[in-house]
């Protein structure tokens, strides 16, 4: 189950085997049923999350009580919501499990004592936020700038693998567009390939 963390980590850092050890020490495995919410909108976030297996949706309601989802986190991805956790404001995010899930979970309070004692954890950390912004940066950019149909066949392009975890009303949800237009883009897509 480390496995996966310190190969994750190791795309950013080098660390020792005793160095990945005092690292890796403060993660808790958590296990998360399909539906389970690990962090509601109002809460605070103390924690940063690293999915082992599963996936999850982050999300938030629009005025209208709309879900907008913001990304999906399956393994190798981060969970947390970065502006309640470092503003230490109530969460405008809702995390759920998609599916039964494990997650490696940190707490602030931890993540703050490592930064403290191994200066290689506010690297690696650092680099991981810069990657994340650009991430954001690009996601916002394409929702302002490319129809849905290119929005659809980007989400394809890059996550591959994601859309059978998926329920098509979360694919739109995350597309920002409703199901049903989903399904016309859907079949527009397939004739196309034929």
């Amino acid at each position: 189950m480390f496995e996966i963390l310190k190969n994750n980590i190791s795309r950013y850092i080098d660390l020792s085997d005793e160095e990945f050890q005092r690292f890796s020490e403060p993660f808790k495995l958590e296990t998360f049923k399909k539906k389970d919410v690990v962090l509601k909108e109002g809460e605070y976030c103390l924690f940063e999350g690293f999915v082992v297996n599963g996936c999850f949706k982050v999300y938030f309601l629009t005025e209208d009580g709309f879900e907008q989802t913001l990304y999906f986190a399956i393994e190798n991805w981060w969970i947390t919501d970065i502006d309640s956790l470092i503003n230490n404001v109530p969460s405008t995010l809702n995390i759920e499990a998609l599916e039964d899930s494990e997650v490696l979970m940190i707490l602030k309070k931890d993540k703050e004592l490592l930064y403290e004692t191994m200066p290689k954890v506010e690297k690696l950390f650092r680099i991981m936020n810069q990657q994340s912004s650009v991430a954001l940066q690009r996601r916002i950019l394409s929702l302002m700038n490319k129809t849905a149909d290119k929005r659809y066949l980007e989400f394809l392009e890059k996550y591959p693998t994601l859309e059978q975890r998926l329920t098509q009303q979360q694919v739109a949800s995350y597309l920002g567009i409703s199901h049903e237009f989903l399904s016309k883009i859907r079949k527009k897509t397939i004739l196309g390939n034929r």
